[in-house]
């Protein structure tokens, strides 16, 4: 018997451990508050088995190896770094959040969707009113964002406000397009497109704003501290209760293919008190 035991705890140190089979892979690409409530919220809702791997824990990590040995049934990716070591799986399905990357309504990977960070155009509508704002200019790449532009045209179009836009196919470009709106235009939207709202770009949009006193709305309160008069912070717990809900669905048999990348259902608008005061503007109720 003893000898038994001794083999049985000799194969426990040189075979691969295994890990216990789990139906979602929650990959997120560093720990950050934020992640956290959108767990908080996917939690709340999503009782099945999960496991949970923080990308900047390791010094570099086998996407595919945990794939192919411990079959999770979907993959949870949070922040870009998660969705790019996701998207090295073709097969099994992905949900990606907090990702510039992704803009519905559809994926360039049949099995991948997810949940947008740019509220519904409506909403920055509402901002835009509250300003008085009649003219705005926006600049984004057609390829990341068209479709939503396109319906942000049409509902500015319902609401009075015309949306002055400026195509552009790399973030070379951003700089002269922000330029050639500067005089056209009574106020800036920037929206979540990752070509135009890079680390070494973003800067330009606040210089163009502050420059012509234009107010600059964006789509994350991140940017109010660095010249925004507005922004849009979404509902972090309520994003990962839409994520549960979408997992449930591709789960019990409906695919990625029925699961096309959504809007986030509710933000909160959030205000620079100090450069609306300055600029003789305020949000409203």
């Amino acid at each position: 018997m003893r000898r038994l035991m001794l083999f049985i705890f000799a194969c426990s140190i040189l075979l691969p451990s295994t890990v216990q089979a789990y139906e979602v892979l929650v990959l997120l690409s560093r720990r950050d508050p934020g992640y956290d409530e959108v767990l908080k919220g996917f939690r709340a809702v999503y009782a099945g088995s999960q496991r949970l791997v923080v990308l900047s824990d390791y010094t570099e990590i086998d996407m595919l190896r945990i794939l192919r040995e411990e079959h999770p049934r979907l993959v949870l990716a949070l922040g870009d770094a998660a969705l790019k070591e996701a998207r090295k799986t073709l097969q099994t399905p992905v949900i990606a959040l907090m990702s510039l990357c992704i803009t519905p309504p559809s994926t360039s990977q049949p099995n991948l969707t997810g949940i947008g960070i740019m509220a519904p155009p409506e909403r920055y509508l509402k901002i835009f009113q509250s300003l008085k704002l009649r003219r705005v200019g926006v600049v984004y790449n057609s390829a990341k964002n068209g479709w939503y532009m396109r319906q942000a045209r049409q509902a500015a179009r319902q609401a009075g406000i015309e949306l002055v836009t400026r195509e552009v196919n790399n973030s070379r470009e951003v700089a002269a397009a922000l330029n050639s709106l500067a005089d056209r235009v009574d106020g800036l939207w920037m929206p979540a497109d990752p070509t135009v709202v890079t680390r070494e770009i973003s800067e330009e949009w606040f210089l163009v704003a502050a420059r012509y006193s234009l107010p600059l709305v964006s789509f994350s309160s991140a940017f109010l501290s660095i010249g925004a008069v507005a922004a849009v912070d979404l509902d972090r717990v309520e994003m990962g209760r839409q994520a549960a809900a979408m997992t449930e669905r591709i789960l019990q048999g409906g695919g990625v293919a029925d699961v096309p990348p959504e809007l986030p259902r509710s933000g909160q608008v959030k205000g620079n008190a100090s450069l609306l005061k300055r600029l003789g503007m305020n949000l409203g109720d």
